[in-house]
């Protein structure tokens, strides 16, 4: 068995220089394509779930789903993570079935719509630490409010998602702000807002540093060059899949979202998770278009199911090739939940503010 921890996984990434894509799931062809692209590129994965994912799914389904892929790809490490917490029991259930890592997003209120002040983050994500460290499991942290800096506000995605407009300043997180929540948080990663977005809509242009912010990135890395930064919001959308989708029946406006090159970039300053969930969406519904138009009186799921699932997996491999995340999982001793509880106890993973350290492989 391959279940990691987030923290492990970071570590080992910060100390070889990758970062992890994190892929959201809803049900099973998802998991296999992820799994699949993995093992084919020697990969560690995280694979993620939104409380819209557990909702749809149920949690005792992909409990188990989980399970099943872990058992069936047992030499890939694999990080089950809870994406969007939006309070504490969101994220103690999400443990208890089996999820290794949790978010909580005290960015916003447990209504998951409403702005949060930095006291109620502060507050609620070290109750979420303290209970999670207990049982061995991480915490990725998010401090400011992801959302467009073209248009002031966020985007709904499995009804989480900041409404109404917010400031440019909630928009950005600040870098001082950012080391003391992580020294009174004790977070395993930190999500940061820099003008991301959840969906596909992202940008209305190619961004530049106007409305992706990457120099937020680098600052708060300079101040925190032992923290784990996410990046939330982060497909590309690619532009052959939007094409392939109206090419097929779809109307998809022009979009951009976030390329390649500034998560790589990111990368070069700290960025060891990435959350993609649009591009594995679209990958799968541009070819069920396809499908549907090129062969009218197919009714067979699977033959809907199966090219979507290749063309998902191929894009998750070029994820994880261009992350450098491929030929890592064979390097991987994953460490058991119980002994990262006992580190944690003991002090050993306190947040480390200041030059930066080795970190364990």
């Amino acid at each position: 068995m391959a279940r990691i921890t987030l923290r492990q996984l970071l570590d080992h990434a910060a100390s070889h220089g990758y970062a992890v894509p994190a892929f959201n799931i809803n049900n099973m062809e998802q998991g296999i394509a992820i799994m699949q692209a993995a093992a084919e590129v020697d990969a560690p994965v995280i694979i993620q779930a939104s409380r819209g994912a557990r909702s749809y799914a149920g949690d005792l389904m992909l409990s188990h789903m989980i399970d099943a892929l872990e058992r069936t790809y047992p030499d890939i490490p694999l990080c089950m993570h809870q994406d969007h917490g939006n309070d504490e029991a969101t994220c103690a259930s999400a443990i208890a079935h089996g999820f290794t890592s949790v978010m909580m997003d005290g960015s916003l209120k447990a209504d998951a719509k409403t702005a949060a002040d930095y006291d109620y983050n502060v507050a609620i994500t070290r109750r979420v630490v303290d209970l999670a460290h207990w049982t061995g499991a991480s915490v990725e942290g998010e401090l400011g409010v992801l959302g467009s800096l073209e248009h002031g506000g966020g985007e709904q995605e499995d009804g989480h998602g900041v409404e109404g407009k917010v400031s440019h300043d909630q928009l950005l997180t600040d870098p001082d702000q950012a080391v003391d929540f992580v020294r009174a948080t004790k977070v395993d990663a930190l999500a940061i807002a820099m003008g991301t977005s959840h969906g596909a809509y992202k940008f209305s242009r190619k961004p530049d540093g106007d409305i992706l912010a990457m120099r937020v990135v680098e600052e708060i890395h300079r101040r925190l060059p032992n923290t784990h930064l996410v990046m939330h919001g982060s497909s590309s959308v690619p532009q052959p899949l939007q094409d392939m989708f109206n090419q097929f029946g779809g109307e998809m406006p022009q979009t951009w979202g976030v390329p390649v090159e500034e998560i790589v970039r990111g990368i070069k300053s700290g960025v060891r998770k990435v959350n993609i969930d649009t591009d594995c969406r679209l990958a799968m519904t541009a070819v069920f278009r396809k499908v549907a138009a090129q062969t009218r009186s197919e009714f067979d799921p699977r033959k809907f199911l199966k090219p979507a699932m290749d063309a998902m997996r191929e894009l998750c491999r070029d994820r994880f090739e261009q992350f450098g995340t491929a030929g890592h999982a064979s390097r991987i001793k994953v460490i058991p939940m119980s002994e990262m509880a006992r580190r944690y106890r003991a002090g050993e993973l306190d947040p480390r503010i200041g030059a930066r350290e080795p970190v364990a492989a």
